[in-house]
């Protein structure tokens, strides 16, 4: 009986494991995706923004 309880934890982190991989993978595009390129993309344009307006580029 100890292999049973030496063969358990590994077990359980592997199901654990993959359940998230598949979560993960699941989450992945569909209509969110449209949602979360479109955070992204503000992210990115306010981060540039605001660069440009700390250090304004002297032509």
């Amino acid at each position: 009986m100890d292999y049973v309880s030496a063969l358990v934890p590994p077990v359980v982190m592997a199901v654990f494991f993959v359940s998230v991989i598949v979560t993960i993978v699941k989450s992945q595009g569909g209509p969110n995706k449209t949602k979360e390129d479109d955070a992204v993309d503000a992210a990115i344009a306010r981060a540039e923004s605001a660069k440009q307006t700390a250090r304004p580029e002297n032509v």
